[in-house]
């Protein structure tokens, strides 16, 4: 298991920072949707480092601990990217229903700065809704079982050791989710129905092949996402084992920022003429 999740934590480093160089240097990559994509893959390192050298410490060595104030940071920062990513894919998503829908438009209304402006309002709001509730529960008194039946510091495990009630955090919980995980779920159902007719109205096959193509990398990264998170957390926990919860757990946190980089590159030829042509100055080198 520890020789796994190197391999898979050394693979999602290596992906998410090429993605990050490509569209760095790459000037074709020189657009909104590369880079959302790359605020993406900044989101899935922290993550990584968030959640995975702890995890493989405590495979190393069959068991490990973790103070209340190192398992509280790491469940803040937890909290905070998995908040920006729910946001970004939002922002990625109007990206593509203003490129697929109003394409006359889209360099007036995607602009640098804007770009740049809802990037900050992500973060932002990653930063201080997670902030709201992370302070109450950091609040609770712990004063029985310490042993947390989980991979990770995670809110729900947290909030069953606690001897105080829970009410309090569980209701701010569902209020900051409904802002962060409710409303840009539905911005992506309308976005994307909007992208489907637009392209269904396309009379050439070529034409709709080539507009879907631009947002198929986006909706596999989408739907893997939120399939994970909602089979976490929208499932009642009497449905599944608290094993198949950690497995879950596992693919929304550690497999899902390794499978995104790899999606984007296999389905995308942009960022394959740009692998290639890095390729190509390394050779003449």
């Amino acid at each position: 298991m520890f020789c796994l999740f190197f391999v898979v934590f050394g693979g999602t480093i290596c992906g998410n920072l090429l993605i990050i160089t490509l569209v760095s240097t790459s000037k074709n990559l020189h657009t909104p949707m590369y880079f959302f994509l790359s605020q993406l893959s900044i989101s899935d390192i922290l993550l990584t480092i968030d959640i995975v050298p702890k995890m493989l410490h405590v495979l190393l060595n069959n068991g490990g601990t973790i103070s209340f104030i190192d398992c509280i940071i790491q469940l803040y920062f937890f909290c905070v990217i998995e908040t920006l990513e729910c946001l970004l894919l939002t922002v990625m998503s109007y990206d593509r229903y203003v490129a697929i829908c109003n394409p006359l438009y889209y360099t007036s209304i995607m602009t640098s700065g804007y770009c740049v402006t809802l990037t900050i309002i992500c973060w932002l709001f990653g930063y201080l809704f997670t902030f709201i509730y992370i302070v109450t529960a950091a609040k609770l008194n712990f004063c029985g079982p310490n042993i947390i039946d989980h991979v990770y510091c995670d809110i729900l495990p947290l909030l069953e050791l606690s001897c105080s009630e829970t009410f309090i955090v569980r209701l701010e919980i569902y209020f900051i989710g409904f802002p962060i995980v409710i409303i840009p779920t539905t911005i992506i159902v309308i976005s994307y129905t909007y992208i489907v007719l637009a392209v269904l109205r396309i009379p050439s096959s070529t034409g709709r092949q080539k507009a879907f193509s631009t947002c198929s990398s986006h909706l596999t990264v989408v739907s893997i996402f939120y399939w994970t998170m909602f089979s976490v957390y929208a499932v009642p926990t009497k449905r599944q084992t608290a094993a198949m919860n950690k497995v879950l757990s596992l693919l929304y946190t550690v497999f899902t920022p390794l499978v995104n980089p790899i999606i984007y590159s296999l389905r995308n030829t942009d960022i394959r003429k740009a692998v290639q042509e890095i390729c190509n100055k390394c050779m003449i080198w």
